[in-house]
């Protein structure tokens, strides 16, 4: 059975799998203190449906998101990426952390299909789920340099017994 622990417990393992097998970063649970910046960010979505529908998202600074990209493709300067090199990489994470929340997931959730992940300039994730909506939400701290938010909205759309 999927409740708000078991889902926020596996988008967290999937961050922190995905961090450090394609980042090559270490990435641990912030809780509740995990500092956020008012500075812009860069928020990388994707959506899912089928017995579950919802959206995942990823949101971090933008130096955050550079270094990330920088760290995939094995580069040591950051600051020589592009705004397109840096959303992909974005974009990829969202792909490979629902991916690996799918995989957690699927047992319970029953089937469930993923778009394509989508990249923009924001904070905040919003979707038109409407009340019945659940909301997880993850804080992470990132080599305990930069934070990143993982969002998970969800609600089931079929009853499952």
């Amino acid at each position: 059975m999927l409740t708000t622990v078991s889902i926020r417990d596996a988008v967290l393992d999937s961050a922190k799998e995905v961090f450090e097998t394609m980042v090559f970063m270490a990435l641990e649970d912030a809780g509740e203190d995990g500092a956020v910046t008012d500075e812009a960010a860069v928020l990388g979505s994707i959506t899912f449906k089928g017995d579950l529908e919802g959206c995942l998202g990823v949101c971090c600074s933008p130096t955050c998101a550079r270094t990330i990209a920088a760290n995939m493709l094995g580069m040591d300067n950051s600051e020589s990426l592009g705004e397109n090199e840096t959303n992909d990489a974005i974009g990829e994470i969202a792909n490979m952390v629902m991916g690996a929340v799918k995989s957690r997931i699927q047992q319970d959730a029953g089937a469930i299909e993923v778009s394509i992940p989508t990249v923009v300039q924001g904070r905040e994730l919003r979707t038109n789920l409407g009340d019945k909506a659940n909301r997880v939400t993850v804080r992470a701290n990132i080599e305990e340099e930069y934070t990143a938010v993982f969002s998970l909205l969800y609600r089931e759309t079929t009853r499952r017994e």
